[in-house]
């Protein structure tokens, strides 16, 4: 099976359903949900998913590469308003899906465009975000460090941008705990075609090179799944889901484990 070319963007149009059920569905999603619940509870400058009083002005809030919209549907549920944009039209009806079953299709509006053009966009049109979400995307692009200006652009002064990225260190250690030795020293890391693998996954210390040369002052960094993953035998993973959920979200914040996270994000506010 050939490998994905990092020659353009990712479209998950083929792959809409699969990512459904294998990133959100079961106790990966479950992780991954409650550690970004976490840090925006702890981190944010906004109660989250608290439904704003009658006289509140609500926020504006872009998902951007949203996918399904799991995360970011729960602020449409509170009262603000939602931009979800993607370039894959399957997506795109599976978020509609989500905002008509949480009863806040009013609230979700759907625009299938590229990240870089809608930032484009904005920009002649002047208008920014009290909040950005971009999980899980910046690995499937070609050129992460010019989406992360282009993100970075859409907050308002005084805005947040939060960010999870594919970890390529966790994905080294794992290879490495399975005897894939020649991968590792091959550094042969992007995935095949067909797969869940990014074509592109990051080393943290770029991202947050990058985030030094731009107006962002990081609020929190946390690992995802800092050892879900490295649990080889399936039916150990799954015996006791509460505990190693309650685990998960203990060591997501502490250092040596939350760097070996399966995926990073980072909360970040900016400056001007």
């Amino acid at each position: 099976m050939p490998k994905q070319r990092a020659l353009e963007d990712r479209n998950f149009d083929d792959l809409a359903a699969r990512f459904q059920r294998n990133v959100y569905g079961g106790l990966k999603g479950k992780i991954r949900l409650a550690v970004l619940q976490r840090d925006f509870a702890r981190h944010w400058a906004q109660p989250p998913f608290v439904p704003k009083l009658p006289n509140q002005k609500p926020l504006r809030i872009l998902d951007a590469g949203g996918g399904q919209g799991q995360f970011s549907i729960q602020f449409a549920q509170a009262g603000h308003e939602l931009v979800l944009c993607d370039i894959s039209e399957e997506m795109l009806k599976l978020a509609k899906i989500q905002a008509v079953s949480a009863g806040v299709e009013e609230r979700v509006r759907l625009v299938q465009e590229s990240i870089q053009a809608l930032s484009e966009q904005q920009a002649e049109q002047g208008g920014a975000f009290d909040l950005v979400l971009c999980h899980a995307v910046m690995e499937w692009v070609v050129d992460p460090q010019a989406l992360l200006s282009a993100l970075t652009a859409m907050v308002a002064p005084g805005g947040y941008l939060s960010l999870t990225f594919y970890n390529v260190h966790a994905m080294a250690y794992k290879n490495l705990l399975r005897g894939n030795f020649a991968k590792v020293q091959k550094q042969d890391y992007g995935g095949f075609r067909g797969s869940l693998t990014p074509i592109n996954p990051l080393r943290p210390d770029d991202v947050h090179g990058w985030m030094e040369g731009l107006p962002l002052q990081t609020v929190c960094t946390s690992g995802i799944r800092v050892f879900h993953d490295y649990i080889l035998d399936k039916a150990l993973r799954e015996q006791n889901p509460d505990q190693l959920l309650e685990l998960e979200l203990a060591l997501s914040q502490q250092e040596p484990y939350r760097a070996l996270g399966r995926y990073q994000h980072v909360l970040a506010q900016r400056l001007q």
